[in-house]
């Protein structure tokens, strides 16, 4: 059976590299289309299915016309891809998130951020649940107790001043709209700055804007996908040595959700001067000045209120039902049996912790193209057994999967790299 497995894979990966770049993207925006078009049938979600029928005409025009260019011998094939790109940024994500910013529906963490943002414009603190009674209790009334929640960081705050400045939450100072634009500026600023060939970086602009990895997050309620595009502009810093670059976009990252803190750990791992000498000084100088200073004024200020909101709520420890609780493994298990919510995480970081001890040892010192994969795999692993998690999260390792086939590099043997040299 594992030997069928392993012939089917190997055969299947050896026709997806059998085909050209064109005819490879009308692959993606065909499926795109079908997940658009399944999206659109079965998601509860008002902002998910608008997006899944507005957003499939474009994915079908992108793959036929991909296919079509494909027959042809055409001599300026990246030229065609990029517009094919563009056009599908502007009909999956441009349109479907001005119409929905205008119909105001969104998921529930868009209007979480412009709360947020309403209460630090007006000098109070975001973290407003509390406990009362031996009862967790949210200052706003008349929307889920989940909402009452806010799972980030104070930077992320940001994206919702606008809102909060104009006093309304739709239109171009919806928080999506926002995001949309950083996540543009930031990405468009890492690919020009990242080493690798234009065909690669057509690909990793595709998942990250384009296709539903990225489409579907922007147009909808994507606060991952700032942490995304300044982990891709961290990773370019690394691979050009630019350490203070580095340091900042971690830093900013890791100051606005936790998702980013395991790239910005594993980046003090393999970031090296131009000689090749150990940096990691300097990018976690640079990462723990920028989250000390945005966060330390509100730990101070209510600190169990900061640990419930941006700890325990996403964990599943608050006690709170969460939306983003998806049926996969550890949300499962968990439902079936309650106590298993406190041990699938703690089991699954010492057991993977001893693994990935090993492989460190094992391929010490490591490269860029080996964190990455490194770090796809924890994600996809913890994302399975987390007890309240959304199937959203898929991005993290996707885009880290695909950075690590982008970055592949030649180990580095220089004897004196050590991690604590300076």
């Amino acid at each position: 059976m594992l030997a069928r497995l392993s012939y089917a894979r190997a055969r299947s990966v050896q026709r997806w590299t059998a085909l050209n770049a064109l005819r490879s993207d009308a692959v993606l925006y065909a499926l795109s289309a079908l997940f658009a078009v399944g999206l659109g049938w079965t998601s509860r979600e008002a902002a998910q299915w608008h997006w899944g029928y507005l957003a499939v005409g474009t994915y079908v025009f992108a793959s036929v016309a991909a296919w079509m260019f494909s027959r042809r011998d055409v001599r300026r094939a990246s030229m065609i891809r990029i517009g094919l790109l563009t056009i599908v940024v502007l009909g999956a994500v441009a349109m479907p998130l001005g119409l929905e910013a205008k119909w105001r529906q969104a998921q529930p963490e868009v209007s979480v951020i412009g709360r947020s943002a309403t209460w630090v414009s007006k000098g109070k603190d975001p973290y407003q649940v509390y406990f009362k009674n031996g009862h967790l209790v949210g200052v706003v009334k008349g929307i889920p107790t989940y909402e009452s929640f806010f799972p980030y960081f104070p930077l992320m705050s940001i994206f919702g001043l606008p809102s909060a400045e104009q006093h309304k939450s739709k239109g171009l100072t919806d928080p999506r709209i926002v995001m949309s634009l950083m996540t543009l500026l930031v990405s468009g600023f890492a690919l020009g700055m990242l080493r690798a060939s234009r065909a690669q970086k057509i690909r990793v602009a595709q998942v990250m804007l384009a296709l539903p990895t990225g489409a579907l997050f922007l147009a909808t309620g994507g606060d991952d996908m700032p942490i995304l595009a300044l982990s891709l502009l961290g990773v370019a810093a690394l691979q050009r040595r630019s350490n203070y670059v580095a340091g900042v976009s971690f830093g900013l990252a890791a100051a606005m959700k936790l998702t980013a803190w395991p790239m910005a750990i594993g980046a003090l791992l393999v970031a090296r001067e131009r000689d090749g000498r150990s940096a990691w000084t300097k990018v976690a100088a640079v990462v723990t000045a920028i989250v000390v200073v945005s966060i330390a004024p509100f730990v101070l200020h209510a600190p169990a209120a900061f640990m419930w909101n941006v700890f325990a709520f996403p964990l599943g420890l608050a006690g709170v039902t969460s939306p983003a609780a998806s049926a996969l493994p550890g949300h499962i298990l968990t439902t079936l049996w309650a106590p298993l919510g406190h041990l699938l995480a703690p089991v699954t970081l010492i057991v993977g912790g001893y693994f990935v001890a090993k492989f460190l040892r094992r391929h010490w010192p490591l490269t860029l193209s080996q964190l990455l994969g490194l770090l796809s795999v924890s994600f996809a692993t913890m994302i399975c057994v987390a007890s309240a998690t959304r199937i959203g999260y898929v991005i993290y390792p996707l885009n880290f999967a695909l950075w690590s086939s982008v970055c592949v590099e030649t180990p580095v043997t220089v004897p004196e790299l050590e991690l604590n040299s300076a």
